[in-house]
């Protein structure tokens, strides 16, 4: 059974964010993805406050000692699950940038690229089970922010190297400062669109598309360059 390397160490008693162990055979790979997906289950359900690893136990028919065999308590579980739903999404942005999905000649087919990516994002938000939850739970408790904060770094790194390319008179800095505020934008509707049923998806994707799109068509010309479209 393969050990997993420990994260950096929290300040206090905060507690622990990694699976004890990977399993390394057929039969306990089964059995950490079922732990996973009931634990979304129950996490879409109950919410974090409310979930624990006993309601998990109890749903997917597991004693406890078979779960904490890989996660030490529910932490570990969302921070497992908030991974998954980090990684996923940014595999859907590492796939639009190849496809030249940052590129556009015009200002039409950059709002058109950036809602694609838009709606990717929605789509695999809200395919992971307890994918609203697991959102909030980043944004509330301080223990989660290293996962969210480890994938947007790791995606803006690989954008930065793009769109570098694409705007050779703007500054490091504040491309690197128009990349975060975009980047937020962005996410920042996905969890607006996920948390409330009444919006029009197509619609809130649609605005956040031609705010990011129009943002980046001005960065040449307030960089003094000529003008061009993202």
């Amino acid at each position: 059974m393969a050990k997993r390397a420990p994260a950096s160490a929290a300040a206090g008693a905060a507690p622990s964010l990694d699976a004890k162990s990977l399993p390394s055979r057929p039969r306990g790979k089964n059995t950490y993805e079922v732990v996973l997906a009931t634990a979304g289950e129950v996490l879409a359900e109950v919410g974090f406050e409310r979930l624990t690893t006993n309601l998990v136990c109890e749903r997917a028919g597991l004693t406890p000692p078979a779960l904490y065999r890989y996660f030490p308590n529910k932490y570990a579980l969302v921070s497992e699950l908030a991974r998954r739903l980090m990684e996923a999404q940014d595999e859907a942005v590492f796939e639009w940038l190849d496809e030249g999905g940052a590129i556009a000649s015009s200002l039409e087919e950059a709002v058109a690229k950036n809602l694609r990516l838009q709606k990717r994002q929605i789509e695999i938000t809200r395919s992971q089970p307890g994918g609203l939850w697991i959102l909030r739970a980043i944004r509330a408790v301080p223990a989660f922010q290293e996962v969210r904060t480890a994938s947007r770094n790791t995606v803006l790194d690989r954008m930065f190297e793009v769109l570098r390319q694409a705007y050779p008179n703007v500054s490091d800095d504040h491309l690197r400062t128009a990349m975060r505020l975009s980047e937020q934008m962005t996410y920042a509707a996905v969890e607006m669109i996920i948390e409330d049923p009444s919006l029009d998806d197509d619609k809130v994707a649609e605005e956040v598309s031609w705010m990011v799109s129009l943002y980046y068509h001005q960065l040449r010309k307030r960089a003094g360059t000529p003008s061009a479209e993202r």
